[in-house]
């Protein structure tokens, strides 16, 4: 499941090679990030003593992690223990999610990455919204690990042109700015999977929705795989039966469902994702039955047959709001997508659907609750805290093993 990806970082270092259980272990050895990872254990160590090393990994308290790594190793193992112990307590970490994480290390990560968000806004508003359904993106294929924002490599095929994304999500420069802006504050810090969701936070309340504190220490995935996302991504044709059983694999209920499908409160979509809705709804080479006849009419003009099926459309008649008007477009049968207004038409969902058309409170209450639950969907696999959001780091010892 993991590929080797490519690497971003071209420090010098020393070479050599060990013979270890019957396989050459050609090992790169950087050693002043080897120093540096040493130091940064060390500094969360002292700042989160719930995290000793003795706690994650089960050691004998008697032996320090300074005795582990002097021991009678060669120093190319040495270094190896270093760095796989820091992988192993970042990766524990990762299941440390809690607001105010970055209130020491990096105390300004949050109002970065908000006015980087205003500067998007205000150049292109579309962008925010794009933003925002990151989150949706990255967490539900293998947990919020920032592995949608991985470029492809020669030996691995992301997330990016997966079925779902590709050619539907944009604005990933929006990442790459606050990354960039936070490495330039806090280098080496703030993940890149944690820029995502305090991201899409900032998106719904620069446009008018709620505010609300994120729980924060993510950590970034050292692989993506596009397989994954086309296994588990639907599809704009989905149905309230299929998208209830997605939801309900990640712990989300009906109620949750409904009101993060409210994030097409603001942004648009193609006319790709809707012709079969237009010109052939469930083969029938009619269209979709529950589309207002007006708004039917409206959409014919906008996505004619033989159009270019990347002309967009308006996911709500309030595209540049968060609202709650989403609803209550669906209730009058002007969902500009199958699965959106899908919801409306199944009796299982219907009644949020018209509970949060009238009550925008209780709509903004369901979707705090949902994007909080939806963020908790954290890895267990190995991460790091990337330097650059589209590419893995290059690791302080680079090992390949040889048969």
């Amino acid at each position: 499941m993991f590929d080797t990806t490519t690497h971003d970082d071209k420090s010098a270092g020393q070479s050599f090679s060990h013979r270890h259980k019957g396989y050459k272990i050609s090992i790169n050895v950087f050693t002043q990030e080897a120093e540096e990872a040493r130091d940064k254990l060390k500094r969360h160590r002292s700042s989160h003593p719930s995290l000793q090393p003795n706690s994650i990994l089960s050691m004998p308290p008697q032996e320090s992690l300074e005795q582990r790594v002097e021991s009678k190793m060669s120093p190319a193992l040495s270094v190896i223990s270093l760095l796989l112990l820091l992988l192993l307590l970042q990766t524990a970490m990762a299941g440390e999610l809690q607001p105010g994480y970055y209130a020491e290390t990096c105390p300004t990560a949050e109002a970065v990455v908000r006015e980087v968000m205003k500067k998007a806004l205000i150049r292109e508003p579309r962008s925010v919204a794009s933003v925002m359904r990151f989150q949706f993106h990255d967490c539900f294929v293998n947990g919020c690990d920032g592995s949608l924002l991985l470029d492809d490599t020669p030996t691995m095929v992301g997330e990016k042109e997966a079925l779902s994304n590709i050619n539907s999500l944009r604005s990933f420069e929006v990442i790459d700015e606050a990354k960039d802006a936070l490495e330039r504050a806090c280098p080496g810090v703030v993940s890149c999977a944690d820029i995502v969701v305090m991201a899409a936070r900032d998106a719904v309340a620069l446009t008018g929705g709620p505010d609300w504190e994120v729980k924060l220490g993510r950590m970034d995935s050292l692989t993506a795989s596009q397989e994954d996302s086309n296994d588990i991504m639907p599809s704009p044709r989905a149905n309230a039966s299929f998208l209830i059983d997605l939801f309900a694999r990640y712990n989300l209920s009906i109620r949750d469902l409904v009101a993060l499908s409210g994030s097409h409160s603001i942004g648009q979509a193609r006319c790709f994702s809707i012709m079969f809705r237009l010109y052939n709804q469930s083969g029938t080479g009619k269209p979709d039955p529950a589309i207002n006849p007006g708004f039917r009419d409206k959409l014919y003009q906008l996505c004619p047959r033989g159009c270019d099926e990347n002309v967009t459309g308006d996911l709500d008649s309030t595209p540049r709001t968060f609202d709650n008007q989403y609803f209550k477009d669906l209730v009058a049968g002007r969902g500009f997508l199958n699965s959106d207004q899908t919801l409306f038409t199944s009796p299982q969902t219907r009644a949020y659907v018209r509970k949060f058309s009238r009550d925008q409170d209780e709509f903004f209450r369901a979707f705090i609750e949902g994007m909080t639950k939806m963020g908790d969907l954290v890895s267990d696999r190995p991460g790091e805290i990337r330097r650059n959001c589209r590419v893995v780091n290059n690791r302080p010892v680079d090992v390949l093993l040889e048969s």
